[in-house]
């Protein structure tokens, strides 16, 4: 067994090192259909055997001295524990291609992923064959990862307007039947509307911002989390009435957001080189469904930075919608 251990250790630490840069477009994997990439924000895993595919030998297994945990961060950063080495970096993901830096290897594609499993397959250019690792999802409770002792706990907040709460509490079984109804009718006649918000920003300053997330249903409830390394997390929910969820919508298509490119990205050395300047930042995501049209869009960069320097070409039009989301996100009913 330690024979076959040196040898999958040889594999990986005589390859070429691949560069790992952000892809100039989303676009899907190579052999795998993409991966969303919710399967692996803020998910822990550890470490099981690795296989020789085509030969489907296994090379290598996780012994009782040997341990290899990986924690993907919602910042895209990546913790990862190896044999009582703790080690960080950054993570980005690209269809099925997982951008992260084990040994010499800075590129995976994602082979499966579930609930309970990951597969990360990779090839070495000086070596024949196609390899891959196979991981299990593990709880918090059971990975190396500490918590840091100023995180605060988890809190989740209800925001309702008094009127909507006075009529709950006064006549609770008619409201229920009436939304029943409504959802009846609903699911038969309105237009399916998904929009969510993921990430921008800097990651940063005295207090780094871990979470920043927007998802507005297609029945109006919109769920907004916000996570920093000294507050905790907070999650806020609300109601955006129908009607007004169709014009928004309405709005997104007038910006022709479904024409817009998929990856907004570098075009300049200056650009790239500030990717990797601190505070870091963090790439934007905005996918927005309005039937059966549906379109992710991403900015490496999103907006200025302190220096009020705008570093990616993108469509003015992106920043319209992406304020309107947030200031739904804020705005507090007082009807």
């Amino acid at each position: 067994m330690r024979g076959l251990i040196c040898t999958i250790l040889f594999l990986i630490t005589t390859g070429e090192n691949l560069q790992a840069q952000f892809p100039d477009s989303l676009g899907w994997g190579t052999r795998y259909a993409a991966v969303d990439e919710r399967k692996l924000i803020e998910t822990k895993w550890r470490y099981t055997y690795a296989i020789h595919l085509e030969s489907n030998t296994i090379i290598h297994q996780a012994e009782e001295n040997y341990d290899y945990y990986l924690h993907f961060r919602y910042d895209y950063t990546y913790n990862q524990y190896l044999n009582g080495q703790m080690s960080r970096g950054g993570w980005s993901l690209s269809g099925s291609e997982l951008f992260y830096a084990f040994k010499h290897i800075n590129k995976f594609e994602i082979a499966g992923i579930d609930k309970q499993t990951m597969v990360l397959e990779f090839t070495q250019p000086n070596s024949k064959g196609t390899y891959q690792y196979h991981f299990v999802k593990v709880e918090s409770k059971d990975a190396p990862f500490v918590k840091p002792a100023n995180e605060l706990p988890d809190v989740i907040v209800e925001t309702i307007s008094p009127r909507k709460e006075n009529r709950r509490l006064r006549s609770l079984a008619r409201q229920k039947k009436r939304k029943n109804k409504k959802s009846k009718n609903n699911s038969e006649d309105q237009v399916y509307i998904n929009i969510e918000l993921i990430g921008g920003g800097y990651y940063g300053g005295i207090d780094p911002v871990l979470r920043d997330y927007i998802h507005i249903k297609s029945d109006g409830r919109l769920v907004k989390e916000f996570k920093s390394q000294q507050r905790g997390l907070v999650v806020t929910k609300k109601n955006i009435p129908r009607e007004e969820l169709e014009q928004f919508a309405e709005y997104i298509i007038t910006q022709h957001f479904f024409e817009f490119e998929r990856m907004y990205d570098c075009e300049s050395n200056f650009c790239q080189k500030r990717k990797h300047t601190k505070p870091t930042p963090i790439p934007l995501r905005l996918a927005v469904a309005y039937g059966d049209r549906k379109k992710v869009v991403t900015v490496s960069i999103w907006g200025k930075d302190k220096n009020n320097v705008r570093y990616v070409n993108y469509p003015a039009a992106f920043d319209y919608i992406v304020e309107a989301i947030q200031r739904m996100a804020h705005r507090l009913d007082e009807s």
